[in-house]
């Protein structure tokens, strides 16, 4: 195993999977084909589709599910709990037992731009579009361009050009 890679054995890496060096997988499953860059954390309990692109210094917490073909932008990270605290009301350090993993769903085809912070309770619509820097507070309906923070649904993406070379 290269020095620069931390992947736990429980990770399930999918057949052509590319890793870049500097990455921090545990407890996690990535799909065929999908290429990783450095300096991504993903979570145990994540899922990343097959033929996805996880731009360097990417977050994915635990409680993401990413499928096929979706594109994450530099920087993005998601978030899975609605009111973090560091303590008990009693005032000991939180452990797993005291909160419950909040879910967030990016479906097939959706691209997220760089910089964005996904909260969690949120599904990201087939083919949508989150633009650069945005903070997605609510679901974002398929085949939609949302920008902003928080982010507002500008309009709908419009068909791709087919065999433009």
């Amino acid at each position: 195993m290269d020095s620069y890679l931390c992947i736990a054995p429980d990770v399930k890496l999918g057949r052509d999977v590319k890793l870049s060096k500097f990455i921090n997988l545990y407890g996690c499953e990535i799909g065929d084909e999908t290429k990783i860059g450095a300096f991504v954390e993903i979570q145990k309990n994540a899922k990343v589709g097959s033929r996805c692109k996880i731009s360097s210094h990417t977050f994915i917490c635990e409680g993401v599910t990413i499928e096929d073909n979706v594109f994450i932008g530099h920087g993005v990270t998601f978030i899975n709990d609605s009111y973090p605290r560091a303590t008990t009301s009693e005032g000991d350090i939180q452990t797993e037992r005291d909160w419950r993993v909040e879910t967030t769903l990016v479906k097939k085809g959706a691209s997220i731009g760089s910089g964005a912070t996904i909260l969690s309770n949120i599904v990201i619509g087939e083919n949508a579009i989150v633009g650069a820097g945005s903070t997605v507070t609510k679901d974002v309906p398929a085949n939609t361009i949302v920008a902003g923070n928080p982010a507002r649904i500008l309009r709908a993406v419009e068909p791709q050009l087919s065999n433009l070379k």
